[in-house]
């Protein structure tokens, strides 16, 4: 006779419980997968093109180079012999010397008597309520030559002769807008570290998302667009009395009119400027740059923000579950460890597409630093905002 032996019901498994820090890290992480899978790993990967030769009808497209200097003398003399010696047919150099106390004037008016090409535009006031530089920038387009203007700064200087050709080479595919990069120079202390940090974490996004055919603002050290595209967005006047935005609000209505952009990553068709020397002076700077961001597009104010607050709860998350809860350290360092990884490596391939050296070590440290600089200033936005003057 056969007997059954009685079998006890399996236990059911425990469900696994992690504190809400925990799920709120991981989904910051998976944030950060997707937008280093979509945008900043294809960005990274892509071989910038070797240098063509000169095609032929290059004679027939002439450059202005836009420059609005105020007191800047010193800067001029530094970049006005790389910009007249650009290995380019066809260009010419628009100076708008903006109520200048010093001898800017006099250094660009000698200039015009020895090189044709030289030509100067002299504010001696501003209207009132409208922001200088927009105003002087205005002034200079509207007396351009030539139908493509290529924009830097008094103090920025261009890496080769090449630039303007690089540049002006990306009109050839039918763009209205050439977005370059513009880093700054090497020097000593960790200001000067997360800095160049902080400006190729921001070339990453704005030129990855313009490579997806995202473009939302460009940085007018090394910016290009046509004389048409200035006039379809009636020029600055939708922002003329903001004292930030002549690049990148100007990219944003270009954009919303249907404008196109290219992208140009070669080294020798990089700007490159000195870093603020103060944290102060660096305070000051990034107030001004992010306050145009509250006037762009919705689904820019989406796109770019869900990124920077997806890594900024990262490290109030890792915070929360470090002091707050009782620590899950298997799952908290799997979620670090996937994260650093690919931060780091979005980071990396950019500077090496850029050309632009990190230290890769203190990529994670550099990254950390910034985005609480990013809170402390987003802070000093909300609560205290104080316009800063174009000098």
């Amino acid at each position: 006779m056969a007997t059954f032996a009685r079998l006890s019901p399996r236990p059911a498994a425990l469900p696994v419980h992690f504190s809400p820090a925990i799920w709120l890290l991981v989904a910051a992480v998976l944030v950060q997968l997707a937008y280093a899978a979509y945008y900043f790993w294809p960005f990274a990967a892509r071989q910038t093109p070797d240098v063509e030769p000169a095609p032929a009808h290059e004679q027939e497209r002439g450059v202005s180079i836009i420059v609005a200097a105020r007191n800047a003398l010193e800067q001029l003399r530094h970049l006005m012999p790389i910009l007249l010696t650009q290995d380019y047919p066809r260009f010419e150099i628009v100076l708008v010397d903006d109520r200048s106390d010093d001898d800017t004037g006099l250094y660009a008016q000698q200039l015009t008597q020895y090189y044709p090409n030289v030509r100067l535009v002299t504010v001696g006031r501003t209207p009132e309520g409208l922001a200088p530089k927009k105003y002087a920038l205005t002034l200079g387009i509207k007396v351009a030559r030539y139908p493509y203007l290529l924009f830097t700064d008094a103090d920025c200087v261009p890496t080769t002769n090449q630039w303007v050709r690089h540049m002006a080479r990306a009109f050839d595919s039918g763009a209205d807008i050439v977005l370059g990069y513009g880093p700054y120079a090497e020097a000593p202390g960790f200001l000067n570290r997360l800095v160049r940090f902080e400006t190729l974490l921001t070339g990453l996004q704005y030129l990855s998302f313009a490579e997806r055919g995202q473009p939302y603002m460009g940085v007018g050290r090394n910016l290009g667009y046509s004389q048409a595209t200035f006039f379809a967005t009636k020029g600055f006047a939708s922002h003329i009395r903001s004292l930030s935005g002549d690049d990148d609000l100007l990219v944003q209505d270009a954009v919303a009119l249907g404008k196109t952009a290219a992208v140009v990553t070669h080294p020798a068709a990089q700007t490159v400027s000195e870093a603020p020397a103060g944290w102060g002076q660096w305070w000051t700077q990034k107030r001004r740059h992010m306050s145009a961001g509250s006037r762009y597009r919705t689904t820019d104010r989406l796109r770019i923000g869900t990124f920077m607050l997806a890594n900024g709860l990262f490290y109030l998350a890792t915070l929360g579950a470090l002091f707050f809860s009782p620590v899950d350290w298997i799952p908290l360092g799997i979620a670090w460890l996937v994260r650093t990884s690919t931060v780091v490596a979005a980071y990396a391939g950019a500077s090496r597409r850029l050309q632009d050296r990190q230290s890769v070590a203190l990529l994670p440290v550099l990254d950390a630093a910034y985005f609480l600089a990013y809170f402390l200033l987003t802070a000093s936005l909300v609560l205290y905002r104080k316009p800063s003057r174009w000098k």
